[in-house]
């Protein structure tokens, strides 16, 4: 299985444009989850960027399953960029999916410093509770899903372990949805 990130693009009247589509999408998506290809994700709260992380079987199938959506055919997603994890912080369970904007989180990158000692880091972060998911590229850099939405918190429990760059650290908050 190959687990990829995928920061989608979306048009400047994304919350307009969805609206009308939005129901076929969190179905699709909703029905995807259940046969493990998403594992979590959801959109920016000013609905600027969208992030979704999903596990599949081959490289190929990531293409099909961005540009069938809803939300890509009608033009409520405008481009993407994927990239594929080289090593993977599975989430403890999938939580229910949330609507309504109250799951708040922050999705924090940067460089790490000490690679196996940075995925032990992030193992060990999803086991005291704040990280849901996240993990390592080939390039050096990570992605994390952190239950925190204050940016500054999230990016300190990176930076206080030495094992990141601090400079490198960037944080963005995200409605966690799936």
């Amino acid at each position: 299985m190959i687990v990829f990130h995928v920061a989608i693009a979306t048009h400047p009247e994304y919350v307009a444009k969805r609206e009308s589509h939005r129901h076929a999408h969190i179905e699709r998506l909703a029905g995807l989850r259940q046969g493990g290809a998403v594992i979590g994700g959801g959109p920016a709260p000013d609905g600027s960027s969208v992030d979704l992380v999903y596990r599949l079987q081959q490289p190929g199938q990531l293409k099909l399953i961005v540009e069938e959506d809803p939300y890509w055919t009608e033009g409520a997603w405008t481009g993407y960029r994927e990239r594929s994890f080289k090593e993977f912080v599975e989430p403890w369970q999938l939580p229910p999916i949330a609507l309504d904007g109250s799951r708040r989180v922050t999705i924090v990158e940067g460089r790490m410093t000490d690679p196996d000692m940075a995925q032990f880091v992030m193992i060990e972060m999803r086991g005291t509770g704040r990280l849901v998911f996240g993990g390592a590229f080939a390039d050096g850099s990570t992605f994390g899903l952190m239950k925190t939405e204050d940016t500054e918190e999230a990016t300190g429990w990176y930076a206080e372990t030495g094992f990141w760059t601090p400079e490198t650290l960037a944080a963005r908050p995200l409605l966690h949805v799936l």
